[in-house]
């Protein structure tokens, strides 16, 4: 039990009272909120959310903070005192579950008692720093749905750990539209998470881009030619293809990055990309579909092909530099080979280090135990291993996904935590299968700033090694940031919204 504060006489509470309304007042103006100036009682509404931070009506000690629709009832009004405390109801503060300082420890409230657990900074970055563990005051999981839990957990700077003020009820906000014709980069970018490498065979994925999209090269002549977007943010121009390949075999050679940084896809052995022979282009003409109601092409890989780029110094992310992904891949062209990946990794391409690498996995293979299922899963490769889901080999939350279009994402903050997510890319909202800590050893990340497609990140080895996989990819991109969820959700609806057939 934590015990009770003793209760100030009648004199002295009007003093403090005093001093505490001034306090309140400076305050608010030296903070970027928008706090009252007339009352120090205020709702605190979750910037990535639209949503009060809320406890049960019955207050209890122990009571969970949650985020909840705001209502300006009294179990949302939180008053900052000149003791650093969170209170609410006058007696109750704003409480870290045990004095904890762990990453996920939870926010209650408790009888105030002048104790470190019950101490909070506010930052000028709207975030709230708990004194006594120095973490943010988090949603957890990223999470804007009523009832999801606060917690403590290392700062980031997501949306998810900024904190606003407002004088009453604040309605919960409806996500900013997109303006027509907008593409998952450009959805990336309006969410502050911009991209720094976007590909695709078929499709643009800014609402503006109308150049090249991928290369091909055809066996009768060796002469190769840029399939290109029939019209800015538009789909392959496919028929530009089939003209070229009539009669012969075709192979792509690279696949171009969108975002203008020159992050562009070259099959490891080409002569832009210096590398082993054992690396050979995919064929072109494998499996085509239907998306945007035209007819394109996928980069259909098997052992043997893969595609790299060196990125560091292009904008990808390294070192702990916090960054995120995705790609559009398919669950019924896959198998356990080493290993089906997209994102970040070695420029070495050598398996140096735990947190080397930070990329996507789509495969049937399991390293560790306890993927649900017989696969295949959206798993994180971050080098000496695929993990399901943080240190464990048991993650209840993963699932397999076989279906022939699927979206799988990617985020890292580089530093304490990851999460993984994934869905049918034809219908149905993204599915999160992991948001946590990092594996042991991998905090912080030590990424290097290569993109890989196709391979793991030592390919390619006179065996094969790293280089056995089958996979399928359409479209994908890294962004730099920690994108939220509501920007991944956009992403997800643009997908669907595309119609891969």
């Amino acid at each position: 039990m934590q015990p009770s504060s003793v209760p100030l006489s009648g004199s002295r509470a009007a003093v403090v009272a005093a001093v505490v309304a001034a306090l309140a007042m400076l305050l608010a103006a030296a903070l970027t909120w928008s706090a009252p100036a007339s009352a120090a009682t205020t709702p605190l509404v979750g910037v990535g959310s639209g949503r009060c931070l809320d406890v049960s009506a019955s207050q209890t000690n122990g009571a969970q903070t949650q985020i909840w629709d705001c209502n300006g009832q009294a179990n949302q009004q939180w008053t900052a005192t000149s003791s650093d405390e969170l209170r609410i109801s006058g007696t109750k503060c704003l409480d870290v579950y045990g004095a904890g300082t762990a990453d996920g420890t939870s926010v209650i409230i408790w009888d105030c008692n002048g104790q470190n657990n019950q101490k909070w900074r506010l930052n000028a970055d709207g975030s709230i720093t708990a004194v006594g563990a120095n973490k943010c005051l988090d949603v957890s999981g990223a999470g804007t749905a009523n009832g999801t839990k606060t917690q403590i957990w290392t700062c980031h700077g997501g949306t998810n750990q900024k904190w606003t003020t407002g004088a009453g009820p604040t309605p919960t906000p409806t996500p900013t539209p997109q303006p027509p014709g907008a593409r998952p980069c450009d959805i990336y970018a309006s969410g502050g998470t911009p991209c720094v490498a976007a590909h695709s065979t078929t499709r643009a994925l800014y609402g503006s881009y109308s150049g090249n999209l991928y290369q091909v090269r055809r066996s009768s002549d060796n002469t190769t030619r840029n399939i290109g977007a029939l019209s800015a943010g538009g789909v392959a121009d496919a028929a530009a293809q089939d003209s070229f390949c009539t009669g012969t075999t075709c192979v792509m050679t690279v696949v171009y990055d969108q975002s203008g940084r020159g992050n562009d896809l070259w099959y490891q052995g080409s002569s832009v990309v210096p590398g082993s022979p054992q690396s050979r282009p995919a064929i072109a003409t494998t499996e085509s579909l239907t998306v945007g109601g035209g007819k394109a092409y996928s980069l259909y890989i098997n052992p043997g092909n893969s595609y790299w780029r060196d990125g560091h110094l292009t904008g990808v992310p390294t070192g702990t530099a916090p960054e995120g992904m995705y790609m559009v891949t398919s669950g019924t062209h896959v198998n356990g080979g080493c290993c089906f990946d997209y994102g970040n990794s070695e420029t070495t391409r050598k398996a140096d280090a735990a947190g080397a690498m930070d990329a996507i996995n789509f495969s049937t293979q399991c390293w560790f135990g306890g993927c649900q299922g017989r696969g295949p899963w959206v798993q994180a490769d971050l080098e000496w291993g695929l993990y399901p889901g943080g240190s464990q080999s048991w993650n209840p939350n993963q699932r397999a996904f076989p279906h022939k279009f699927v979206t799988a994402t990617l985020k890292n903050n580089g530093t304490s935590r990851f999460a993984m997510k994934g869905s049918n890319a034809q219908s149905g909202s993204l599915y999160t299968l992991y948001d946590g800590s990092l594996p042991n050893g991998y905090n912080p990340m030590k990424k290097q700033g290569a993109i890989i497609l196709g391979s793991g990140g030592d390919c390619c080895k006179p065996d094969g090694g790293a280089n056995l996989s089958a996979g399928t990819f359409y479209e994908g991109a890294m962004v730099a940031g920690y994108p939220t969820d509501a920007t991944e959700n956009a992403v997800q609806a643009d997908i669907i919204a595309a119609g891969y057939r």
